[in-house]
């Protein structure tokens, strides 16, 4: 087999491939890190302003969080409420619409025969 210009890079099994040297490993500090301070430790002190502004923020997130929910199920039921009243209406007026067009349409075929029927008889006669 015969090797290409192109292969020249690539080690064959029979070469050592040089690594960098490794460098040298930093100490690790004998220093434990501070603990983390308590709550109490981090807890700031507020004043009467500061607890006000909270407390209202507090109460204007969660006045806004249920008046969304509110509105959310108000708007569930009216649907639903509505969808049932309509579904009655609807039903009551294809009751209407049907009982008027059995009437009209009795009628109507009711004329129609009387009326064939009468032109039979008289071209009987």
């Amino acid at each position: 087999m015969s090797q290409s210009p192109l292969d020249a890079g690539i080690p064959v099994l029979t070469e050592v491939i040089e690594t960098p040297a490794a460098s040298p490993a930093e100490p690790v500090s004998a220093e434990v890190p501070a603990a983390p301070a308590t709550l109490e430790q981090q807890a700031v002190v507020f004043d009467d302003e500061a607890w006000d502004r909270m407390e209202r923020d507090v109460r204007e997130r969660v006045l806004y969080q249920v008046l969304e929910r509110i509105d959310f199920v108000l708007e569930q039921r009216v649907r639903d409420s509505l969808a049932d009243v309509l579904q009655t209406a609807v039903e009551r007026l294809a009751d209407e619409i049907r009982g008027g067009l059995h009437q009209s349409v009795r009628e109507l075929v009711t004329r129609a025969v009387a009326q064939e029927i009468t032109k039979l008889q008289t071209g009987k006669k």
